[in-house]
């Protein structure tokens, strides 16, 4: 398989799409990984994996209406596998593997099928010290934009999932990319208070669209870097409710086309009158662990 990402709408051939099947028992507020699991297991709302289950095969219903070759894990029992973004990302030709919290180890071992199709001299292994999750990882053109926390209580934070040694690893690996990072604001507690990933306050769509959340980034500079990178008429802005449900965390099949979440009625608006035909699916109950769509989809292929 001859790998190609080099953006985030260009037409989509080939993804991984995550799993909810055999999903678990629901986790203890201890094993949860973010702040907004611990409040749906606090609240008793935590989602059934038949709902789940339902979800994501919406998805995958749509990702073959538009015939893109969709990969899905080996399923492991009673383990979360649904969000692939995380383990792994593409940029150019390369499959880099993420350093992502030790429990979640067995997930990549869950895509050895699709990565035996690919050239072993393209797969790329960080430093043990790189910390990083693809949720925080955007190739675009020229570009790589990193979301990162580069604050001395780093490990304080389990919402914390990309470092500045990953920052600097990249830059390593893809010399002929400019590395830019935006330091994310993180909270442990407090779900929206917490930008867990770049993808969950800023994405681009269309042509030359952004949905972008002000309120995610810790330095207004960086944030007014992305502003003047697509022009603010052609900026998004979403609000810190709507951030909590992930209204960024869409994904795009081309860049007239997007699979949204059928309850973000003021963006699918939006993102219509831009002429972009939005794909509506239902993820509210995925979205209760702080992932929606760009988080369960690993793309592999696009023109």
């Amino acid at each position: 398989m001859k790998l190609h990402i080099t953006n985030e709408t260009s037409r989509l051939r080939a993804v991984v799409l995550g799993t909810a099947k055999s999903n678990g028992p629901i986790p203890t507020l201890e094993e949860a990984y973010d702040p907004k699991s611990q409040e749906h297991i606090k609240a008793g709302t935590y989602p059934k994996e038949e709902d789940m289950v339902k979800e994501m095969e919406a998805v995958a219903a749509v990702l073959e209406k538009y015939d893109v070759k969709v990969f899905r894990p080996k399923i492991i029992e009673d383990y979360n596998q649904i969000f692939t973004r995380d383990i792994a990302f593409v940029i150019g030709d390369k499959f880099v593997k993420s350093n992502i919290l030790p429990d979640r180890d067995q997930e990549i071992d869950a895509i050895e099928h699709v990565m035996k199709q690919i050239d072993p001299s393209k797969v790329v292994t960080l430093p043990e010290e790189a910390h990083i999750e693809g949720g925080d990882v955007m190739p675009m053109g020229d570009y790589i934009f990193v979301g990162t926390y580069k604050g001395k209580d780093y490990k304080d934070f389990i919402t914390a999932r990309t470092n500045w040694q990953a920052v600097e690893a990249l830059e390593k690996a893809f010399p002929d990319k400019k590395v830019i990072s935006f330091s994310l604001k993180k909270s442990n507690t407090i779900a929206k208070d917490n930008a867990l990933h770049l993808d969950c306050c800023f994405q681009p769509v269309g042509k030359d669209k952004a949905i972008l959340y002000k309120d995610g980034f810790l330095i207004d500079e960086e944030y007014e870097w992305l502003v003047n990178f697509f022009g603010k008429d052609n900026i998004y802005e979403i609000t810190r409710d709507e951030m909590y449900n992930m209204n960024s965390n869409i994904f795009s099949i081309s860049e007239d086309v997007v699979i949204s979440e059928k309850g973000f009625t003021r963006l699918n608006n939006w993102l219509r009158e831009q002429g972009i035909t939005v794909e509506e699916v239902p993820y509210a109950e995925i979205a209760k662990q702080e992932g929606l769509l760009r988080c369960s989809t690993l793309p592999l292929i696009r023109d």
